[in-house]
Protein backbone atom coordinates (compact mmCIF):
# COMPACT_ATOMS: atom_id res chain seq x y z
CA UNK A 1 0.00 0.00 0.00
CA UNK A 2 1.38 3.12 -0.94
CA UNK A 3 0.56 6.17 1.55
CA UNK A 4 -0.21 9.52 0.20
CA UNK A 5 -0.91 11.28 3.41
CA UNK A 6 -1.56 9.27 6.79
CA UNK A 7 -5.44 8.74 5.91
CA UNK A 8 -5.04 8.35 2.21
CA UNK A 9 -3.44 6.14 -0.41
CA UNK A 10 -2.44 5.95 -3.91
CA UNK A 11 -4.68 2.96 -4.20
CA UNK A 12 -7.91 4.28 -3.07
CA UNK A 13 -7.63 6.96 -4.99
CA UNK A 14 -6.62 5.34 -8.67
CA UNK A 15 -9.58 2.50 -7.98
CA UNK A 16 -12.33 2.33 -10.47
CA UNK A 17 -15.10 -0.18 -11.15
CA UNK A 18 -15.32 0.91 -14.52
CA UNK A 19 -11.29 0.83 -15.43
CA UNK A 20 -11.42 -2.83 -13.26
CA UNK A 21 -14.58 -4.15 -15.49
CA UNK A 22 -13.59 -3.06 -18.66
CA UNK A 23 -9.31 -3.94 -18.18
CA UNK A 24 -7.92 -0.12 -18.26
CA UNK A 25 -5.21 0.26 -16.52
CA UNK A 26 -5.50 3.56 -14.65
CA UNK A 27 -1.54 3.98 -13.73
CA UNK A 28 -0.72 7.64 -12.61
CA UNK A 29 2.68 8.52 -13.81
CA UNK A 30 5.06 10.17 -11.47
CA UNK A 31 3.77 13.84 -11.42
CA UNK A 32 0.13 12.80 -11.58
CA UNK A 33 0.90 10.89 -8.15
CA UNK A 34 2.98 14.05 -6.71
CA UNK A 35 -0.03 16.22 -8.03
CA UNK A 36 -2.54 13.61 -6.24
CA UNK A 37 -0.20 14.26 -2.71
CA UNK A 38 -0.42 17.77 -2.64
CA UNK A 39 -4.23 17.27 -3.20
CA UNK A 40 -4.04 14.92 -0.44
CA UNK A 41 -1.82 17.14 2.22
CA UNK A 42 -3.74 20.42 0.83
CA UNK A 43 -7.37 19.54 0.83
CA UNK A 44 -8.26 16.02 1.60
CA UNK A 45 -6.37 15.25 4.85
CA UNK A 46 -7.38 18.14 6.24
CA UNK A 47 -10.88 17.48 6.01
CA UNK A 48 -10.61 14.08 7.31
CA UNK A 49 -8.43 14.85 10.14
CA UNK A 50 -11.30 18.61 11.07
CA UNK A 51 -14.21 16.13 10.49
CA UNK A 52 -12.74 13.55 12.36
CA UNK A 53 -13.95 9.99 10.01
CA UNK A 54 -13.38 8.40 7.14
CA UNK A 55 -13.58 10.76 3.66
CA UNK A 56 -14.23 8.16 0.96
CA UNK A 57 -13.31 8.90 -2.71
CA UNK A 58 -15.60 8.00 -5.30
CA UNK A 59 -13.24 9.23 -8.07
CA UNK A 60 -9.70 10.32 -8.10
CA UNK A 61 -7.09 9.62 -10.67
CA UNK A 62 -8.47 8.49 -14.33
CA UNK A 63 -6.20 8.28 -17.28
CA UNK A 64 -6.65 9.23 -20.72
CA UNK A 65 -8.89 5.97 -21.59
CA UNK A 66 -10.20 5.67 -18.23
CA UNK A 67 -11.98 9.14 -18.09
CA UNK A 68 -13.10 8.46 -21.90
CA UNK A 69 -14.98 5.64 -20.78
CA UNK A 70 -16.72 7.36 -17.63
CA UNK A 71 -17.72 10.58 -19.90
CA UNK A 72 -15.68 13.08 -18.27
CA UNK A 73 -14.57 15.86 -20.42
CA UNK A 74 -11.44 16.43 -21.58
CA UNK A 75 -8.71 17.86 -19.72
CA UNK A 76 -10.16 16.85 -16.78
CA UNK A 77 -8.30 17.82 -14.06
CA UNK A 78 -8.77 13.76 -12.70
CA UNK A 79 -6.27 12.56 -15.22
CA UNK A 80 -3.70 14.78 -13.89
CA UNK A 81 -4.10 13.56 -10.60
CA UNK A 82 -5.53 17.25 -9.52
CA UNK A 83 -9.02 16.39 -8.69
CA UNK A 84 -11.10 13.91 -6.34
CA UNK A 85 -14.66 13.35 -6.13
CA UNK A 86 -15.91 12.58 -2.78
CA UNK A 87 -18.63 10.22 -1.64
CA UNK A 88 -21.31 11.65 0.80
CA UNK A 89 -23.51 7.97 0.46
CA UNK A 90 -26.91 10.20 0.32
CA UNK A 91 -26.01 12.62 3.30
CA UNK A 92 -26.49 16.15 1.72
CA UNK A 93 -25.91 17.74 4.76
CA UNK A 94 -22.71 15.92 5.62
CA UNK A 95 -22.10 16.88 2.05
CA UNK A 96 -22.63 20.63 2.43
CA UNK A 97 -20.41 20.79 6.09
CA UNK A 98 -17.96 19.32 3.61
CA UNK A 99 -18.49 21.96 1.21
CA UNK A 100 -18.33 24.47 3.19
CA UNK A 101 -16.02 23.13 5.08
CA UNK A 102 -13.23 23.36 2.51
CA UNK A 103 -14.43 26.30 0.89
CA UNK A 104 -13.34 28.36 4.19
CA UNK A 105 -10.17 26.86 5.27
CA UNK A 106 -9.06 25.11 2.20
CA UNK A 107 -6.92 26.74 -0.98
CA UNK A 108 -8.45 25.20 -3.71
CA UNK A 109 -8.83 25.29 -7.65
CA UNK A 110 -12.33 24.04 -8.31
CA UNK A 111 -14.66 23.55 -5.67
CA UNK A 112 -18.05 21.83 -7.38
CA UNK A 113 -21.55 20.25 -5.64
CA UNK A 114 -22.45 18.12 -8.27
CA UNK A 115 -25.21 15.56 -8.75
CA UNK A 116 -27.33 13.38 -10.90
CA UNK A 117 -30.71 12.89 -12.56
CA UNK A 118 -30.60 9.59 -10.18
CA UNK A 119 -30.48 11.46 -7.14
CA UNK A 120 -26.57 11.10 -6.20
CA UNK A 121 -24.62 14.02 -5.26
CA UNK A 122 -20.69 13.81 -4.45
CA UNK A 123 -18.70 17.14 -3.47
CA UNK A 124 -15.76 17.70 -6.48
CA UNK A 125 -12.46 19.43 -5.15
CA UNK A 126 -9.11 19.95 -7.30
CA UNK A 127 -6.03 21.35 -6.35
CA UNK A 128 -2.83 23.25 -8.36
CA UNK A 129 0.09 21.68 -6.66
CA UNK A 130 1.76 24.94 -9.38
CA UNK A 131 -0.02 27.36 -6.93
CA UNK A 132 -2.06 28.40 -9.65
CA UNK A 133 -5.80 27.91 -7.36
CA UNK A 134 -8.92 29.82 -8.97
CA UNK A 135 -10.78 29.11 -6.11
CA UNK A 136 -13.53 28.46 -7.75
CA UNK A 137 -16.91 27.24 -6.73
CA UNK A 138 -19.96 26.12 -8.25
CA UNK A 139 -23.16 25.46 -5.89
CA UNK A 140 -24.55 23.29 -8.19
CA UNK A 141 -23.96 21.13 -11.50
CA UNK A 142 -26.22 18.87 -13.36
CA UNK A 143 -24.24 15.80 -14.49
CA UNK A 144 -25.28 13.68 -17.55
Amino acid sequence: MTMLSKNFTLEELTASNTAKARGIKNVPNTQQVANLCALCHHVLQPLRDAMQHEVKIGSGFRCEKLNAAVGGVAGSQHTKGEAADLCIDGDKVKGRRWFTWIQSHCEFDQLIWEHNAKGSYWVHVSFRADGRNRRQVINEMLKK
